[in-house]
């Protein structure tokens, strides 16, 4: 496959994304491309989400990451790449986060979608999201929910809106730097 100068495809096949279970050996690439989403967001002023540094070396998301592949929870989209595949999208799927209210039914919980920036506009996100559907129907879950970054412009928000799902509970998050606006979102699972 061709690439731009951006890294992205210069042509791209859809079929030629495919979905595999990540690993401990995958948690550097997902950091990479929370890494890259940190910096795409910085470039546009939009350091509310992650802030500007690497995620790549803080011991807490480290271990966040690790703890979804030893817990089978972490997917990936890849596609042939040179020598191997490229990963452009991970998304982790379990429970939901502490901070999360509880809800009285089976439900399956995004805890991570970030795709390669230089892959946008290519449905990676969306494949993804797919994919965190069927796990939920193979689960037997009624319900899926996210939640996300609700602060600036609520372009997140609105994403996930498009994707299907409804904004249901707003949340604050205290930290050092002063408090991190969320909404949580679901959607229904038939």
């Amino acid at each position: 496959m061709q690439r731009t100068p951006d890294g992205g495809p210069d042509t791209f096949d859809p079929a030629s994304v495919y979905h595999r279970v990540g690993t401990e050996t995958d948690v550097p690439a997902v950091l990479a491309l929370i890494d890259g989403a940190v910096r795409w967001l910085a470039e546009q002023g939009r350091t509310g989400q992650w802030g500007t540094e690497p995620q790549s070396t803080n011991p807490r998301r480290i271990a966040m990451v690790t703890g979804w592949a030893r817990e089978s929870g972490l997917v990936l989209a890849c596609v042939p790449g040179d020598g191997g595949e490229q990963v452009v999208g991970a998304l982790a799927v379990g429970a939901a986060r502490s901070y999360v209210p509880p809800v009285n039914e089976p439900e399956l919980y995004v805890n991570l979608l970030v795709t390669d920036r230089s892959w946008a506009g290519h449905g990676i996100g969306g494949r993804l999201l797919d994919e965190a559907r069927r796990i939920a129907v193979d689960r037997r879950a009624t319900l899926l929910r996210v939640d996300c970054y609700a602060g600036g412009d609520r372009a997140l928000v609105r994403y996930y809106e498009r994707a299907g799902f409804t904004a249901a509970e707003p949340f604050t998050i205290d930290q050092p730097g002063g408090p991190w606006p969320g909404q949580i979102l679901s959607q229904r699972i038939s």
